[in-house]
């Protein structure tokens, strides 16, 4: 009896390094970004965070042992940023690292550009997002709760919460599918002019809080010294580069020490 001739089929081949990361891995590593500051530690800052957001990708780009090892050894170095630009960075990394695991970029080189990068990104967030964005919505909860406006103010923090989760997102798609293109389009949106225009309405914002916030009646020309001198001192504040925290530690204990002040100068000089 003769069998018939078996039909011998290849293996398939491996799946390569380098494989575009799925959608699963790429939502793995975007949810983790909202964790970075969880590991924040003195020795590398965020490091901890930012290697337990990019793991996932790291590993299904990187299938030889040692390549993955390598890979992670990368991010455990010191890492600090805003946290509203690591899921940017982290898309960005994504990218490289699969130019990396193809052959196409060396790591070396990966290590200056990610310094730059992360460094640049980092000043310009805390000048865009904690000194300007986070005090606009901290400004303008203060006054709509001085006014009665205690809805609209969770109603702001709701739509300010789900604006931030809409730009961790674009960024994040964003620097993974163009990289380090994108930071000449985001040099073009030239954020650190608005961080000073968004200041400025800052300032005015403060002018109404106290405005709302005041006891009694207000006589706008007794408050014109105030402005002029809080004008005066921003100026040389900027001029010297002294501390304003404790510019304003000495501005509080001189108005809490006058009244003993004043007490203490007529004990010693009386009538």
């Amino acid at each position: 009896m003769q069998l018939p001739p078996q039909r011998i089929t290849a293996p398939g081949p491996a799946r390569p390094s380098g494989a575009f990361p799925t959608a699963r891995v790429l939502l793995r590593c975007l949810l983790r970004t909202w964790l970075v500051g969880a590991g924040f530690n003195t020795r590398g800052m965020q490091n901890i965070g930012l290697a337990y957001a990019i793991d996932p990708g790291l590993a299904q780009l990187h299938r030889d042992p040692e390549a993955l090892r390598l890979a992670r050894a990368r991010y455990a170095t010191h890492y600090n940023t805003h946290p509203f630009w690591t899921p940017l960075l982290v898309g960005i990394f994504l990218g490289m690292e699969r130019k990396i695991a193809k052959g196409l970029l060396e790591p070396d080189m990966f290590d200056s550009v990610r310094s730059t990068t992360v460094y640049t990104l980092s000043a310009i967030g805390d000048s865009l997002f904690g000194g300007s964005v986070l005090v606009l919505w901290s400004l303008g909860t203060a006054c709509l709760v001085v006014s009665g406006q205690g809805a609209l103010a969770v109603a702001l923090a709701a739509l300010l919460f789900q604006g931030l989760i809409v730009f961790k997102t674009l960024t994040f798609w964003m620097g993974f599918q163009e990289g380090l293109t994108f930071l000449h389009r985001l040099g073009r949106w030239n954020l650190i002019n608005w961080s000073q225009r968004i200041k400025l309405f800052n300032a005015v914002l403060l002018v109404v809080f106290w405005a709302l916030a005041w006891p009694g009646n207000i006589t706008w020309y007794l408050w014109l010294p105030a402005g002029f001198a809080f004008g005066v001192v921003g100026m040389v504040l900027s001029a010297t580069g002294l501390s304003r925290e404790i510019l304003a530690a000495l501005a509080v204990a001189a108005y809490l020490g006058l009244p003993w002040l004043a007490r203490l100068a007529g004990g010693l000089w009386p009538g």
